[in-house]
């Protein structure tokens, strides 16, 4: 499919992971692009590889075997053979350049380099392969992260094509932008799958390191000009599963609810798939406990949920 044919605006993205046949962001079987760079530190996080927007090492320490074989190779002398231990260790102060030099050497595919620069061409050749799938099941693309509105010219081309090729379109954001960034991808999503983290905004700085109030009334602006939106609360005990957390979010939603472009709320029970990477990014997981909710945790916020006449569900992954 050539460029003239769709129109593209050949813009690159900086991505950190494709993901398909996803059933979890959006209806039906999905592909998943995750945009490099997030505006938040929400200390759950499990994508910690798409925080930052450069190139990273992530090294499984159990697969090495201490050959060396990066170390010789590795142009910024990030890998490195400990004097006395005789140890692999890896420097994440010094910048990757991505260059993936290491990761061909290594022996027990122990090294993986985070970041990769694609153009939209190629996004949107690897989304077309999957055209089948969404047709039989109603699914699409989804552009998530990291945050996609970080990168709001490459991603709001990206949906145009998708757009354009009649495939279905989704972003999953945390909706920390200027709202001229949320109004340009807006233009060519179908549905936007919008976090709301904390209704407090002391506890939304607090766990995730900015302030909600352009998040909300992002939000508000998006459901006033009836774009679709799928509200979706991460929950974690403690932290934003309280009863007057819970009601005060409704309270917001409530006048919404019988609006047609609202979709509804996914609730996301805390998990630990992500605490794995930081390790391999040398950094330290900041949680320190297990938020995990029971089921009767769940099942307690989604009664307090139905006394607002809002529909919700529990996405398990």
């Amino acid at each position: 499919m050539s460029n003239g044919t769709l129109g593209i605006i050949e813009r690159k993205a900086t991505i950190f992971n494709i993901q398909k046949y996803n059933m979890y962001d959006g209806d039906g079987v999905r592909t998943l692009v995750f945009f490099q760079g997030c505006p938040l530190r929400c200390k759950w996080c499990a994508n910690p590889e798409g925080m930052i927007k450069k190139n990273r090492v992530m090294f499984k320490s159990d697969l090495c075997v201490d050959c060396g074989a990066c170390v010789s190779v590795c142009p910024a002398s990030i890998h490195t053979i400990a004097n006395g231990t005789s140890k692999h260790e890896v420097n994440h102060d010094i910048d990757c350049i991505g260059c993936g030099k290491c990761k061909s050497a290594c022996l027990k595919s122990a090294i993986s380099i985070v970041g990769e620069v694609k153009t939209i061409s190629e996004l949107l050749e690897i989304v077309e392969e999957d055209r089948t799938f969404y047709e039989v099941s109603g699914g699409g693309v989804t552009l998530g992260g990291g945050e996609v509105l970080m990168q709001p010219e490459a991603a709001s081309s990206l949906l145009m094509v998708c757009k354009q090729a009649g495939i279905n379109t989704a972003i999953e954001t945390c909706g920390y932008a200027k709202l001229e960034s949320v109004l340009k991808v807006a233009e060519f999503t179908d549905l936007f799958l919008f976090d709301i983290k904390h209704i407090d905004s002391d506890k939304h700085f607090q766990f995730t390191g900015v302030r909600n109030e352009q998040i909300l009334e992002n939000l508000k602006e998006l459901l006033r000009r009836k774009y679709n939106v799928k509200i979706r609360m991460p929950l974690l005990k403690g932290v934003n599963d309280q009863k007057e957390d819970i009601e005060k979010a409704m309270e917001l939603l409530k006048p919404y609810k019988d609006y047609r472009n609202f979709k509804g709320i996914d609730l996301l029970p805390y998990h630990k798939m992500g605490v794995n990477k930081y390790k391999q990014l040398g950094m330290e997981y900041p949680i320190k406990d297990d938020p995990s909710l029971s089921d009767e945790d769940l099942n307690r916020i989604e009664k307090w949920i139905k006394q607002y006449d809002l529909s919700a569900k529990v996405i398990r992954h």
